[in-house]
Order: C-alpha cells, then sequence, then structure tokens
C-alpha cells in the first residue's frame, strides 16, 4: 500500500505541475479553462488526501492488531518494532537493533555525540560512525504519526538517554550504593520483624491477664458452644496466625525490593510479585466478571422459590382433602410434592449451570463426569430402592401407623421413605428393610379394613371326638366373647378345619380393630378357651395328647375336677 501510495503520489504531482504550467499559459480571457485546470488539481489533491487518511488507518490498524517485538537494552524496553524492513521480518530487525545497541554500551571509548541521524531517498538512519543502528522506514513513521525524522529524533534520545543510564548503573559508586541500599532494607525488615514479635508477645500477655474479664462461656440454653478456655486458645491461634501473615508479607514485599535495585535482577521482582499480584488480579477480575451472572442465578432461585411454595400449597390442599382430583389418593400428595421438588431443583440448577464460574472449562466437565460415573457406579442398589419407593408410594399397600407383615417381618410402619420402610415390633425392635425387597416380597397389612368390620383372627383346638361339636363351638365362641379387644358384633364363628385320627380341630374367628395390640387379645383369647374347657369338663387335645380312657387321670386340672374324685382303674373282663 505504501508503495503503490508513493507511486501514485509521484503521478499526482507530475500531473499537478503539468496542469499548473498550462494555467499560466493560458491568456487572461480563458476564465472557464482556467477554472477546469484548478478544479481538476483541487480533485487530485482530495484523492491523494483519501488515499494517505486510508493508509494512515491501515498503519493504526497494524499497529494495535499486528504482533510486536521491543527492542532491548540492559533488560529495558526501548521501544517496539512493528513492521518489516526489506527481507528482515519485524523480529529479525528487533534482534539486529538490540545486539547493535549491546555492541555500543560494551564499547570502551563511546562517544554518544557520535551518533547522528542520516537521510537517505527510503529510509532515516539513525548511525554511529559508519555503523547503521536502525533504519526508519516511512511505514514506521506512519505508525507513529510522525515523519520519519520526527521519529528518528526520538528514537536517538531514547538511545542517548538509556545508554548513559545504563553506564551510570555499572559505576562502582552506584554499585556500593545499591549495596548500602540492600542493607539498609535488612536492617529495616529485621527491625520491622522485632517488632512484630514483640508486640505479639505483650499481646499475649494482655489479653491472659484480662481473660477472667473479657472472655465468657458462649452459651445457648443448656448447650455450650465455646469455652472461655477454648475461646483463649482461638484467640492466641488468631493472633499467630496475624503475626506470621505480617512476617510473610514484610519478607515477601522486601525480596522484590530488594531485587528492584539491581539492574539485572529487576526482571526477579517483577517476576516475584506477579506470582501473588496476579491471583489475586485473577481472582478480582473473575469476582467483577462473575456479578452479572450473580443477579442472574438470584433471580432464578427467588422466582423457582416462590414458585416452589405455589406448588406446595397445591399439594397441601391435596392432602387436607380440600382440593379433591378424581383419581388422585390425598395420601399420594407429600410425596408427589417430593418427586416434583426434586425435578424443580434439578431444572433449577440446570438452568444455573451455564451461569457459574468455569462451568465451560474442561476441568469443572473432567470432575462432573467423574462424579457421574462414580454415582452410576456405586448407587445403583440405592437408585432400584428409590424406584421401589416411589412404586410402593402409588401402590399404597400401607401407610404410616399400619402394622403389616413383610416376609417374616411383622411390626408398625413408623417410617416410610424414598430408600427404606422402618417396622416397631411388639418388642419395641426397630426394623430397616429396603423398598427393593418390599416390593419383591409379599406383604400382609393387618390395619386395612380395621375402620369397616375388623381384622378377623383366628386360632385353632384339637378337641376329641367325644365332645359334640355343639357344646364345643359355643365353648369357643363364649371364650372369644370373653376377651377383652374382640368385636361383640360382627359375632364370633367356628370353622371345623380337619377330622384327624384322633381329635377333631376347630378353628375360632373373631372380629377386632386393636390391630396393635394383637398379642395381648391372643394371649387372652387362649386364657379363656382353657378356662371355658375346663368348666365345662372338655379336655383340650392339643399338642397330640394321647390317653387311654380307661385307668388314667383326666387332663382337666385338679380344681375343677368334681369333689373326691378319684382316678379310675382298669377293667378287665374275660369271656
Amino acid at each position: 500500500m505504501l508503495s503503490q501510495f508513493e507511486r501514485n503520489r509521484i503521478a499526482d504531482s507530475i500531473r499537478k505541475a503539468l496542469l499548473t504550467e498550462q494555467i499560466t499559459l493560458l491568456s487572461i480571457g480563458d476564465i472557464q479553462k482556467k477554472n477546469e485546470l484548478s478544479a481538476e488539481i483541487k480533485r487530485i489533491e482530495t484523492q491523494d488526501s483519501l488515499r494517505k487518511a486510508r493508509l494512515v488507518a491501515r498503519a493504526q490498524y497494524l499497529k494495535e492488531n499486528a504482533a510486536t517485538f521491543p527492542v532491548i537494552l540492559d533488560r529495558d524496553t526501548l521501544f517496539n518494532i512493528y513492521t518489516k524492513s526489506g527481507a528482515s521480518g519485524p523480529e529479525e530487525r528487533a534482534l539486529r537493533i538490540s545486539l547493535r545497541l549491546k555492541n555500543l554500551l560494551d564499547e570502551d571509548f563511546l562517544t554518544l555525540d557520535s551518533l547522528r541521524i542520516l537521510e537517505s531517498d527510503f529510509t532515516t538512519d539513525i548511525i554511529y560512525k559508519e555503523v547503521v543502528i536502525i533504519g526508519i522506514t516511512d511505514l514506521d513513521a506512519m505508525i507513529y504519526g510522525k515523519s520519519r525524522h520526527q521519529l528518528a529524533e526520538d528514537y536517538l534520545l531514547i538511545i542517548k538517554s538509556s545508554i548513559a543510564e545504563a553506564r551510570e548503573d555499572q559505576s562502582l559508586v552506584k554499585l556500593l550504593t545499591r549495596i548500602g541500599l540492600v542493607l539498609l532494607i535488612i536492617a529495616g525488615v529485621w527491625f520491622l520483624i522485632r517488632m512484630i514479635l514483640k508486640i505479639h508477645t505483650r499481646l499475649e500477655l494482655f489479653i491472659t491477664s484480662n481473660k477472667d474479664k473479657w472472655l465468657k462461656n458462649l452459651s445457648y440454653k443448656d448447650y455450650t458452644f465455646l469455652t472461655a478456655e477454648q475461646e483463649l486458645k482461638l484467640v492466641y491461634f488468631v493472633l499467630k496466625l496475624i503475626k506470621w501473615l505480617l512476617i510473610i508479607l514484610s519478607v515477601y514485599l522486601v525480596i522484590p525490593l530488594i531485587f528492584s535495585i539491581f539492574p539485572f535482577t529487576r526482571g526477579w521482582a517483577d517476576a516475584l510479585f506477579s506470582l501473588i499480584w496476579f491471583p489475586f488480579k485473577g481472582i478480582l477480575n473473575s469476582v467483577w466478571d462473575f456479578i452479572p451472572n450473580l443477579f442472574t442465578i438470584i433471580v432464578i432461585v427467588v422466582v423457582m422459590r416462590y414458585f416452589m411454595r405455589f406448588i406446595r400449597y397445591i399439594f397441601t390442599e391435596i392432602e387436607a382433602e380440600k382440593l379433591v382430583i378424581s383419581g388422585f389418593h390425598a395420601d399420594w400428595a407429600m410425596p408427589t410434592f417430593s418427586i416434583v421438588k426434586f425435578l424443580l431443583y434439578a431444572f433449577m440448577f440446570v438452568l444455573i449451570f451455564p451461569y457459574l464460574p468455569g462451568s465451560d472449562s474442561n476441568i469443572f466437565r473432567g470432575v462432573s463426569v467423574f462424579i457421574g460415573v462414580l454415582f452410576s457406579l456405586g448407587s445403583s442398589s440405592a437408585i432400584a430402592n428409590i424406584i421401589a419407593g416411589i412404586v410402593i408410594t402409588y401402590m399404597r399397600p400401607f401407610k404410616i401407623g399400619d402394622r403389616i407383615k413383610l416376609g417374616e417381618m411383622t411390626g408398625v410402619v413408623i417410617e416410610k421413605t424414598l430408600l427404606v420402610t422402618r417396622l416397631r415390633t411388639i418388642k419395641h425392635e426397630e426394623i430397616t428393610i429396603p423398598n427393593s425387597s418390599v416390593l419383591s416380597g409379599n406383604t400382609i397389612n393387618y390395619s386395612t379394613n380395621i375402620k369397616n368390620e375388623g381384622l378377623i383372627i383366628h386360632t385353632t383346638v384339637t378337641i376329641g371326638y367325644d365332645v359334640p361339636w355343639k357344646d364345643m363351638h359355643q365353648a369357643l365362641i363364649d371364650a372369644a366373647l370373653q376377651t377383652p379387644g374382640i368385636q361383640k358384633l360382627p359375632q364370633p364363628f367356628v370353622l371345623q378345619t380337619s377330622l384327624d385320627d384322633f381329635y377333631v380341630s376347630y378353628q375360632i374367628n373373631a372380629y377386632v380393630k386393636d390391630v396393635n395390640n394383637l398379642a395381648g387379645i391372643y394371649s387372652g383369647l387362649h386364657q379363656n378357651i382353657q378356662d371355658i374347657c375346663n368348666e365345662r369338663n372338655i379336655e383340650i387335645m392339643s399338642p397330640h395328647y394321647r390317653a387311654l380312657r380307661d385307668g388314667n387321670t383326666a387332663t382337666i386340672p385338679t380344681d375343677k375336677l368334681p369333689e373326691g374324685y378319684e382316678p379310675p382303674s382298669f377293667r378287665v373282663s374275660n369271656k
């Protein structure tokens, strides 16, 4: 673009010269021709200005976006190179210029006045004797918005002052001054650390002497969060932490200060200082950048929270049976709300996730995948129990407070969660059963129909054939009616379940509604059966009682036998 601009500028200059000459040759009367030629000259000048403006804009774009390479002298950057010159690229130019300046600095008999500017057709050079230090092109000057000569004067001033300063830094007096300054800084730091230690010791003594007045037990009602002794240890720990933070901070700030004194260690100071400053700067920038996302997250959480309250209100009304939905039972309300709440929270997390800091980083994704794999491998049984818990909820085989039998376990349901079901037995044993086992087995619910007729309990006794069955039926019914907890209506009834070799099996059936006291009811029923049978001279043949009816004492208790009862003897007759 610069070459094309130069060619156009030369052509336009020649064209303007020809037009100007034509204007001077015209007579006074050719006013229209003169105006035409003057307009042509003005058009050429306008085109030249537009081309130059485009070229300057391109140069500025290059300065802002192109890679830059510094010219360095004694670890200090003097200026930057943006463009190439001839066959040399910008990086190579910067390295060559830096090497030439280093050779100048190392020259023992350097005279700064020998550095001068030399103009040529295409470049403006800064030379020392016969050596070209740097050649400045039109594009170099255009990038800075200056002429070649102006930029050369600026560079020359920078080079002279930098070489003079570098030579002064290498002097013996400067070196001794810097060493003395380092010793003074070390002494100051040592004094500062001594003061920190002394202040820390005095603070500990002062707090110890006033601990009874300042420190009291931190309690709420009957619970003590912190005793006075624990508070004193906490104060000592905080003081010690502050002490070491101040010491480390003092040393850390002094080390870059010492490094910055010597030219060859100044880069170390910058690097050491950046180790702490850059992380803090990054944290502050991240926090500042996160603030808009934080407001978005807050809005999502607030909206979801009020929406959750609305959903809870609806399910609470269903549970209280104020709101009736056909086919949806009231005891489904809160379990269904728990599922809906979990889904809503999951949906809220999906909405929030893109706004979390680092959510798009590979580390965050890797951790998420790792957690997902662990959850998948380690929670298969838990997920099976959760699914079983959901199925059980909507199957409604039992509810809290029901007396049920799961396999060999019988008890009252005291807790029902998505993972387990807990029972309490009559012995006050608490049994935890995984929901997957509940779903895969049979469940007997003793409490389902107690609001209607009640639960039918039953027990079986075996009686000899010598007792009329009508008498036995009445005896069992009377025993049941005398038992506390057994309902009078519907009336108990008897079933003859089998006719065995030596006895008849009679099963008494009775209605009860207190299913949580079945053991006591059964015990009372068995007692009454024994008493009634003994009073009515009925022998109970369970379990498998066998006797010869001649010559043996009856199985009835002695206090129930007639007065003067004697066991019969064997009667033997021979024909």
